[in-house]
């Protein structure tokens, strides 16, 4: 299978101006990628990310739930590179806040709420793959990563919706991975849990984090710096041959 390094990869991190994304971008700016920030709300911190990699980033605005918008950012972002996108890391992450008890619960939760979060996570996963495999076919080379969560191995929070989003973008993941293996083209997914911190965990109690550090091996919460070193794994060439995976990184709280 063909493999390309890191220099030579140009990365589209949706939702990658903040919190994880924003992490997710500087691991693959440190392995000397160029990398696209998809932002939708951010452009503060995409434009700020820009200005401090002004060779390596280029800040693009898309709702990647929307198609026209998402086939006009992988457009701009090989006219501005001067090459198509080779990686794509689908992290964006729809009006969601990390606090089960503001959460719906089993018994209120409506089908509104699901949806929003699958717009986000599978509709959005669906537009930037879509768009980009034609590029990725012809060049026998392409790398998706899909950014889950260990909650539905371990749901021990009501995220309802935001759970079997992510667990219908992980069966997206697994048919995928079949369906484009034969061009070149690798999906495969990492799961994280409660990560310390971003925004969208900012507003879990610090009793929260405590009692989920204290129950893993490493007696720790995970950082997003950990969990964005581990999307390089997928995308680099050691990673050739591995597709349809989902790796939990979660200090093994939860195994499998």
């Amino acid at each position: 299978m063909t493999t390309l390094p890191f220099d030579e990869q140009i990365v589209v991190v949706t939702g990658g101006a903040r919190g994880l994304g924003a992490a997710i971008t500087r691991a693959f700016l440190r392995e000397g990628a160029r990398v696209v920030v998809n932002y939708h709300s951010s452009r503060e911190a995409a434009d700020a990310l820009g200005a401090e990699f002004p060779d390596s980033v280029a800040p693009i605005e898309a709702d990647v739930r929307d198609r026209a918008a998402v086939e006009s950012l992988f457009a701009a972002a090989g006219k501005h590179f001067g090459s198509p996108v080779t990686t794509v890391v689908n992290n964006a992450l729809v009006d969601f806040a990390f606090n089960g008890d503001a959460r719906s619960k089993a018994d209120e939760i409506t089908y509104d709420e699901l949806a929003a979060q699958f717009s986000g996570s599978v509709q959005g996963a669906l537009n930037t793959i879509q768009a980009a495999r034609p590029a990725m076919a012809e060049a026998g080379f392409g790398r998706i990563i899909n950014i889950g969560t260990n909650l539905f191995q371990n749901p021990v929070v009501p995220y309802h919706d935001y759970t079997a989003a992510k667990a219908a973008l992980l069966s997206l993941t697994r048919t995928f991975a079949d369906d484009l293996g034969p061009s070149g083209i690798t999906v495969n997914m990492v799961s994280g849990g409660l990560l310390r911190t971003t925004d969208a965990s900012a507003a879990t109690p610090k009793e929260v984090f405590d009692a989920i550090g204290a129950a893993t091996p490493l007696r720790a919460v995970t950082t997003p710096e950990q969990l964005a070193d581990a999307t390089l794994f997928f995308a680099s060439p050691w990673g050739r041959g591995v597709t349809g995976q989902n790796l939990i990184v979660d200090g093994g709280l939860v195994k499998g």
